[in-house]
């Protein structure tokens, strides 16, 4: 079987998403604007980064689609374009949950 050109790119725009999400410090920023927005500079004193790291780390969240971003005066504030995003993190939960569950079972 062969997968057609448009299921393998939805695939590919899905891994592009995931993909975004696969760095600790993306998953904490992900995780702070859940609390609502924040501005480059507060980010940048949460993680210990200097402002070019966490600008860059943005920009991956940015052009996935995941954060998206409003300039005003002189800072740039960032948001979640799309809270659902939440669920993932939910998910990932599960699965850690699940993943010691087995480990447990194996030891006994």
């Amino acid at each position: 079987m062969t997968v057609n050109n448009q299921v393998k790119q939805k695939y590919e725009a899905r891994a592009r998403i995931i993909k975004a999400m696969g760095h600790p410090t993306r998953l904490f920023i992900v995780d702070e604007l859940s609390k609502g927005e924040r501005c480059v500079c507060e980010l940048r004193d949460m993680i210990g980064a200097d402002i070019s790291t966490v600008s860059k780390h943005l920009s991956v969240l940015k052009q996935a689609g995941i954060v998206g971003d409003e300039k005003r005066g002189l800072q740039v504030w960032y948001n979640l374009r799309v809270p659902c995003i939440l669920n993932f993190f939910g998910c990932v939960e599960d699965v850690l949950k699940a993943n010691v569950a087995q480990a447990r079972k194996a030891i006994t």
